[in-house]
């Protein structure tokens, strides 16, 4: 063999071995560019490093507080709001139960499920050590469809990926589907009037699979049990005593399970 040949033979058997780890590499997660752990940060002595704490304000507010203590709230409003304020928040504008034009000015991020200006709104924004980013959906109007009115915001943060359904007014395509990508946590809508029927909104969680979904977006206990009996068909049920949950990889459920939060 040639002093070439064989050069170019080792080259050959290097690629090989190096190839599917490069591959690997390269292959993105579900859950896109995960925030980065290699950076040192102050955490809260509420929370582990991979840790992410959730409580449900009522109707479809959330607050969800990072590690490194991002405190986003979901569907801000001026009805129901988090008593700690809050530096991120996200809306959506089918109602007025889920924006307010008059966010308080202490707010440092406000992240609005719709253009203003038309079209669909587009975030990717990274604050601190949270991903925030949007997936547009549609809403009815009274002149009929609106196309990228409203969103559904994905929160990426300790390893977790939180979508909030927000105000879903249809069942999700592949394309959608393919945005979200892996989410571990769906917060859910279950009204199944204004949104979704109950029924759908199940197929779309059917679609979605998370580990873990929060019923959000009910007006009576009698609308969250009439979801819970069908979902029980499906999946099992966890009701906690306190509205606040806190969350990590390690604690996810093997299988989707509904965990209801008590709130309002």
């Amino acid at each position: 063999m040639t002093r070439l040949a064989f050069l170019a033979s080792a080259c050959a058997a290097i690629l090989a071995f190096a190839t599917p780890a490069a591959a690997q590499a390269s292959k993105p997660e579900g859950c896109p560019r995960l925030i980065s752990r290699d950076q040192p940060r102050i955490i809260p002595a509420s929370l582990r490093e991979d840790e992410l704490l959730i409580r449900f304000v009522g109707h479809a507010t959330f607050l969800i507080e990072t590690p490194g203590g991002v405190r986003v709230a979901t569907d801000y409003n001026d009805y129901v709001r988090p008593q700690t304020l809050p530096n991120v928040i996200t809306m959506n504008r089918a109602h007025s139960t889920h924006y307010t034009n008059n966010p308080d000015p202490g707010i440092a991020h406000v992240l609005r499920g719709w253009n203003p200006n038309g079209g669909a709104a587009e975030h990717d924004v990274t604050i601190q050590d949270m991903r925030i980013r949007n997936v547009a959906t549609n809403i009815r109007g009274w002149e009929g469809t609106e196309r990228g009115g409203n969103s559904i915001f994905v929160f990426e943060a300790s390893q977790l990926c939180v979508a909030h359904l927000g105000h879903l007014h249809h069942e999700l395509t592949v394309e959608h589907l393919s945005q979200l990508g892996r989410i571990d946590i769906a917060l859910v809508p279950v009204d199944g009037s204004y949104t979704l029927s109950k029924e759908q909104m199940l197929e779309v969680v059917r679609s979605i699979q998370p580990m873990v979904v929060v019923p959000m977006h009910y007006f009576s206990a009698h609308t969250l049990n009439q979801f819970l009996d069908l979902a029980r068909e499906r999946f099992p049920i966890e009701t906690l005593a306190s509205p606040v949950v806190t969350l990590s990889r390690q604690k996810l459920p093997r299988r989707t399970t509904v965990m209801v939060l008590p709130g309002r």
